[in-house]
């Protein structure tokens, strides 16, 4: 009873004395803050789109609680940037848009520190008429006279040719695409619009940004020239339906960082952290029916496919020939063909969800001196990097199947992180033909525990294949950087065939290989030695 009494009279002193603490009086703040930057970069936006959302903390490393009076953008309410203190927007001047500009008696508790969290929107034709693009200012400032500290805050922004889908001006409804497949109008859930006539060349002028899905018209053709940059939102890409064509004319780059020449097809973020990331947009779809499409010296990147390409197996002139060309950070397939066809020359695909080239439901396929690897490291890979077969299952699980009438690889490089890096999935038919060969070719493909029988992995076949290098090394660059060219120690160094070469004679990097070609997309450099 006596410690129960002594408890209680504990207690409540320590109540009554609490409840007469003047602890939480706060000093005014002395110009002692600290910043975890003393410069905010925004990176780069598109007019009118707006940014990620930045953070900056602010640090109050004294033994006292202090208040800022005031934090506010150097440009008060004018100011096109908007800030959030630890989820508080600040005051409001009683104009819509204002708040997030001015804070008054900002506290901070001693060795404690709060949150800033940064954010703007720029309509870059209110800064400057003339550019396309523009270096938009501000800064935070922290109190005011001599404890006055400032942060400053930085963002780039780019004009672009927007492309939206059309929107009912009674319901505000997006429009949705009705698309011809395989002669039969379906109508989709996909949001966007056909391109008008005045949007079928794309130019360097400006970035293009498409919202949803753009449509070639019927017969018509989009032409994209040398040095544009196309850039996609979420769930967005290129539709080239049936009589319609696409023409990407991008040439050789001679600055290889800049690739000032190249068209280069991305996501609409900008922000370094989303350079790499995987499917951020969905893709360029070659619909059954579209004809003579041709692809030069582009880079397709981040993607959910970087091309679909559907139907024509039996064109005189392939239904798509991209030469010299990368395709990088697709989240499932880097080039999906569906009993379609497909030339390639000095093409280069890493890291893909699945494959990086599949060849489905049969159809026509040539590539010549390319590098078709996948080194995901996303997660599990189900595919190899080179997927071939002949059928494709419905919803009941039932087989179509059709003729792969060919599949030739020769003086390629189809390697990755995986084992095998080959799948040639055949369902046989008397009534159906399944031809394919890879010549002169370095491939990864050891099966250690024969899971893979049959004849289509009698590598003595010299009808399927001949003078192949199995298993050694590539010697790439930095496959994690999507750097695929290869080194002095190569296993391709030196082994391609010149029949081959002869008809590409020039590599991905504008350099000779008919003398003594490599397999692959690229000659060998030597590379830097390391410290």
């Amino acid at each position: 009873m006596t410690r129960f009494l002594y408890f209680s009279l504990t207690l409540i002193f320590l109540m009554l004395w609490s409840s007469c603490r003047k602890d939480f009086e706060f000093a005014p703040s002395t110009g002692t803050l600290q910043f975890s930057k003393d410069t905010v970069y925004l990176d780069t936006i598109f007019t009118n789109i707006g940014s990620s959302t930045y953070n900056l903390k602010v640090y109050n490393k004294s033994d006292n609680d202090i208040v800022i009076p005031n934090i506010s953008l150097k440009e008060g309410f004018n100011s096109l940037y908007r800030l959030s203190i630890d989820g508080i927007l600040g005051e409001n001047n009683g104009t819509s848009g204002s708040e997030g500009k001015v804070f008054e008696n900002v506290e901070v508790l001693a060795k404690d520190s709060l949150f800033i969290f940064i954010e703007t929107t720029v309509d870059i034709e209110n800064q400057a008429a003339t550019a396309n693009q523009f270096l938009y200012t501000d800064a935070i400032e922290f109190d005011t006279g001599n404890n006055q500290q400032t942060v400053e805050l930085v963002t780039l922004v780019q004009d672009a040719v927007f492309i939206f889908p059309d929107r009912d001006n009674t319901t505000k409804v997006i429009d949705t695409l009705t698309l011809n497949i395989a002669g039969e109008l379906i109508v989709t859930d996909l949001q966007g619009r056909e391109l008008l006539p005045d949007e079928l060349t794309f130019t360097n002028e400006k970035p293009y940004v498409i919202y949803g899905f753009a449509t070639v018209p019927p017969n018509e053709t989009l032409t994209i020239n040398a040095g544009a940059r196309v850039h996609f939102h979420d769930n967005s890409g290129i539709i080239v339906p049936n009589g319609a064509s696409i023409n990407i004319n991008g040439t050789f780059s001679n600055d290889q960082d800049l690739l000032e020449n190249e068209v280069i097809f991305e996501g609409d973020r900008l922000e370094p952290n989303f350079s790499e990331t995987t499917g951020q947009w969905g893709t360029i779809w070659l619909l059954d029916g579209s004809i003579n499409n041709t692809i030069n010296y582009a880079t397709i990147k981040n993607s959910t496919i970087g091309i679909l390409s559907d139907g024509n197996p039996n064109e005189t002139n392939d239904k798509l020939t991209i030469t010299n060309s990368q395709i990088y950070n697709s989240s499932s397939f880097g080039i999906l063909g569906r009993n379609t066809s497909i030339s390639g020359e000095n093409v280069v695909i890493n890291n893909s969800g699945l494959s990086s080239f599949a060849g489905t439901l049969g159809g026509k396929y040539n590539f010549t001196h390319s590098t078709l690897v996948n080194y995901w490291n996303n997660g599990f890979r189900q595919f190899p990097a080179v997927l071939l077969n002949n059928f494709v299952l419905d919803e009941d699980n039932n087989a179509s199947i059709a003729d792969l009438t060919e599949a030739n690889f020769n003086n390629c490089i189809i390697y990755g992180n995986d084992n095998p890096e080959i799948l040639l999935d055949e369902i046989e038919d008397d009534n159906v033909v399944f031809n394919f060969k890879f010549t002169n070719c370095l491939i990864r493909f050891n099966d250690t525990n024969n899971n893979y029988t049959g004849d289509n992995y009698n590598f003595d076949d010299t009808l399927k294949y001949e003078r192949n290098i199995f298993n050694k090394e590539p010697d790439f660059k930095d496959t994690d950087l999507n750097q695929l060219m290869i080194g002095e120690d190569s296993a391709a160094n030196g082994e391609g065939l010149a029949a081959f070469s002869t008809q590409v004679p020039v590599d991905i990097l504008n350099t000779n290989r008919t003398g003594s070609p490599d397999l692959g997309a690229y000659q060998h450099v030597a590379f830097p030695e390391e410290d």
